[in-house]
């Protein structure tokens, strides 16, 4: 065989494994996001029950936004968690390609993930395409069924370290401690209004277009600093 042919095998061989990790890597995410929205839909029937003893006026609900994104509206709160189609890896020098456990096995440097990300309510319920919304989190799932979860401090869950990755395998209870955090983290990021200076002129397009109205905008999360660049 010459060395055209091994190159070609070479080429080969490595499109197919490449495949079939990506492939297994996409059901795992797959399932495991269809259990976050069963497990969400379960958490927001027993708040609602508790918030419904409490104050009637205070709604929670679930929305099925399609096969890849669900949401979660509470009070003036929207926590939308989209699944990304598409399998990622990341630089050498990101923090989880340093770990030994990902370096043990080059099909552990590919991805699934799942953000978190919290908007205001009424960004959606009045289309307002210019309003920010926050990642409050991404969860990254591996060939194993395992994961780790990036994003900002106030999640403070257990299973944020890229070093617990190994240990960290999808549950029911996992992903049921990953969606409540979120919430508070998301209930917790209160809104900050805008400076008097800038709202002291306004054009006449943005009167008739009502984007003269203040508009607060989110604090915000204090992202952590060792999950990211």
């Amino acid at each position: 065989m010459d060395d055209k042919e091994d190159r070609l095998d070479d080429i080969v061989n490595g499109l197919h494994q490449k495949s079939k990790t990506k492939q297994a890597i996409y059901r795992y995410t797959k399932e495991a996001f269809d259990r976050m929205k069963e497990i969400s839909q379960t958490l927001v029937a027993e708040l609602t029950e508790r918030i419904t003893r409490q104050d009637g006026d205070v709604i929670i609900e679930y929305r099925n936004i399609g096969e890849h994104e669900f949401q979660i509206k509470f009070s003036g709160d929207l926590l939308v968690f989209v699944m990304h189609s598409n399998i990622i890896t990341f630089p050498d020098d990101y923090e989880i390609m340093r770990s030994a456990y990902v370096e043990e096995d080059f099909r552990r440097r590919f991805f699934g993930h799942i953000m978190a990300y919290n908007f205001m309510a009424d960004t959606i319920k009045y289309n307002r395409l210019d309003d920010p919304g926050y990642l409050v989190g991404r969860m990254l799932v591996n060939i194993e069924k395992h994961f780790c979860i990036e994003g900002v401090k106030q999640l403070d869950l257990p299973m944020d370290k890229i070093s617990n990755m190994k240990a960290n395998v999808i549950t029911d209870k996992s992903l049921r401690l990953i969606v409540e955090s979120a919430i508070i983290a998301s209930v917790n990021n209160d809104l900050i209004g805008q400076d008097v200076s800038d709202i002291e002129r306004i054009t006449l397009k943005q009167k008739l277009e009502n984007s003269h109205l203040t508009r607060p905008r989110k604090l915000g999360f204090q992202i952590t600093s060792e999950l990211t660049y």
